[in-house]
């Protein structure tokens, strides 16, 4: 029997255009703050990665206190879009602050400014949009083809987006008089789009009523209303092995994003040429978009998410081998193409997770009778700040304790043979890991082995 549709083709992409927004936030943050706050501001990245690591971990707290908030809110326009709506507005602000630093300020007052709007920026308002963003995944339909469909192309926009402010950041800057004032500009132009686009993402769904998205899957009907308080969720969440597995994937994959944060370093001072940044970057994230685009398709002919997040994670790890191969005999051309080859193979994972955090938050409702879909998205935005800040400070730390020296016409080689060691080794480091987990996420078995014991149909 075919599942009930929720959704139309423009309720997709509205959805999937609010990463576009998310990410020109996130990924002018993740690619190029660290090379602004070194060689513009002339800050030293060791104590950089320190603060932007105590700033993740203090804003990992508010991860499950927003998502138990959400869970909370009933309005007109639902649980997850008043968050997501408002939050941007805040996002916006910060963005341009943290990239318009007064020249002015003292070294000292430099870096308090950064840490405060930098922490602020990632701690309140952009967990908020994240988790609530997430939701809407469970919020808006229960059919999980939908759900596939809808994570694919959210992820072709976020994989889209930051291909481009990878490749046009460096020449924009530029173009609007370099230094500060460059930065300073390129942040406000992002800033506008992700506000204007953000607006259009939420206004282009509509979220269930909560009784429709109890109905065929909540048994333990004493409990649909009942209110769930932060201990509650956080020890709902704990109980429940498939979030922690979500949540150390996210972590991973953002301990790699934090620490490709380097790539401009790499290409500056290992390859000679900047703009090679969006060469690479084209080469990871264009075959991840084509992939994204089968994701649905894939799984499911094979009839659901396991095998092709698995496979696909296992042939990874051969290409970033051959990655780090191809980086240390200076063959770029390999090096693009084993990027694009293991880009190809991850890309499933990138469409589906959403999906996969919408079975945990189903096993939860099976298992315990509780709703915390709010709660349970907040694994996402827990792995991108701990994951980020983790990575973030790895690099700066290893940055500065090679010799690094900014704007320095040549690096020594302790400084090249660190970039070395994070551009080539920490993606397959990662992706190795990442491929461990993917073994055991057996979330789709779980619940239709709890339906079978239950008499559920599906």
């Amino acid at each position: 029997m075919e599942e009930k549709r929720y959704l139309k083709w423009y309720n997709k992409v509205g959805y999937g255009s609010g990463d576009l927004a998310a990410n020109c936030i996130y990924g002018l943050l993740t690619s190029f703050v660290m090379i602004y706050l070194t060689d513009t501001v002339g800050l030293n990245a060791g104590i950089i990665g320190t603060l932007i690591m105590f700033s993740k971990f203090s804003d990992g707290i508010t991860d499950v206190f927003f998502g138990t908030l959400i869970d909370k809110t009933h309005t007109k326009l639902g649980k997850a879009r008043p968050w997501m709506l408002w939050s941007q507005i805040g996002n916006c602000i910060l963005l341009v602050a943290v990239f318009a630093i007064p020249q002015s300020l003292g070294e000292t007052a430099k870096y308090a400014y950064f840490f405060i709007a930098y922490t602020l920026l990632n701690a309140v308002f952009y967990t908020a949009n994240n988790i609530a963003y997430a939701s809407l995944t469970s919020l808006i339909t229960k059919n999980g083809n939908e759900r596939v469909q809808m994570g694919s192309i959210r992820f072709m926009f976020s994989l889209a987006t930051n291909l481009i402010v990878a490749s046009i950041t460096v020449g924009l800057v530029q173009n609007f008089g370099g230094g500060a004032a460059g930065w300073r500009t390129v942040a406000i132009i992002y800033a506008v789009i992700a506000l204007i686009v953000n607006t259009i993402s939420v206004f282009s769904v509509k979220e269930l009523p909560p009784e429709e998205l109890s109905e065929g899957v909540e048994k333990k009907e004493s409990h649909a209303q009942e209110k769930i308080g932060f201990v509650e969720s956080f020890k709902l969440l704990a109980g429940n092995k498939y979030f922690l597995m979500i949540a150390g994937f996210y972590i991973l994959m953002y301990v790699q994003t934090g620490i490709a944060g380097i790539g401009i370093y790499y290409m500056t001072y290992v390859l000679g040429n900047p703009a090679m940044l969006g060469t690479f970057s084209m080469a990871q994230m264009l075959p991840m978009v084509i992939g994204l685009a089968f994701t649905p398709m894939l799984v499911k002919k094979f009839g659901g998410m396991y095998k092709v997040n698995f496979c696909g994670y296992c042939m990874a790890v051969i290409f970033r081998l051959g990655f780090v191969a191809a980086g240390y005999m200076g063959i770029i051309p390999l090096m693009l193409a084993c990027s694009a080859l293991g880009g190809l193979c991850t890309s499933p994972v990138t469409g589906d997770i959403n999906a996969l955090i919408s079975a945990a938050s189903d096993y939860t409702v099976r298992t315990k009778g509780k709703h915390i879909e709010g709660a349970m998205f907040s694994c996402s935005s827990l792995g991108i700040k701990l994951g980020s800040g983790i990575g973030s400070a790895i690099s700066g730390w290893l940055l500065a304790a090679s010799g690094y020296v900014p704007n320095a016409a040549q690096q020594s080689t302790s400084a090249i043979n660190m970039l070395n060691f994070m551009y080539l080794w920490f993606p397959m480091i990662s992706v190795t890991l990442i491929a461990v987990i993917m073994y055991f996420l057996k979330v789709e078995k779980a619940n239709a082995d709890w339906d079978a014991a239950h008499g559920v149909k599906a």
